[in-house]
């Protein structure tokens, strides 16, 4: 029990350090990784997204839509395809650390 939730808060210590990178990357500031709400905010501002779709994330179904949309909008803002994309949907505690550590530059 005790690993399992280690395991669980270093999982989380390195996606909260990923996108803190990721947003230093585009020129945002990285704390704001850690304010609920204006994370997103931010985080649609890196994806090159109008900030009231902030709005749309409160509707259930449409939500999806628009969060993988904002999701591929990061990907190809760091240069990268629609694999990048799905791998960020699915498995995105692998993936924003492979943004944020490896040589994606953006192309904000």
């Amino acid at each position: 029990m005790a690993i399992a939730g280690l395991l669980y808060l270093a999982i989380v210590i390195l996606v909260i350090a990923s996108i803190w990178i990721v947003f230093t990357k585009a020129g945002k500031p990285g704390w704001a990784c850690l304010i609920p709400i204006y994370n997103l905010i931010v985080m649609l501002e890196v994806a090159g997204k109008p900030w009231w779709w902030i709005f749309l994330f409160l509707i259930p179904i449409v939500q999806l839509v628009f969060i993988i949309m904002m999701f591929h909008g990061i990907s190809t803002k760091f240069g990268k395809g629609v694999g990048f994309t799905i791998g960020l949907i699915f498995l995105g505690f692998v993936f924003f650390p492979i943004l944020a550590f490896g040589d994606a530059k953006y192309n904000g």
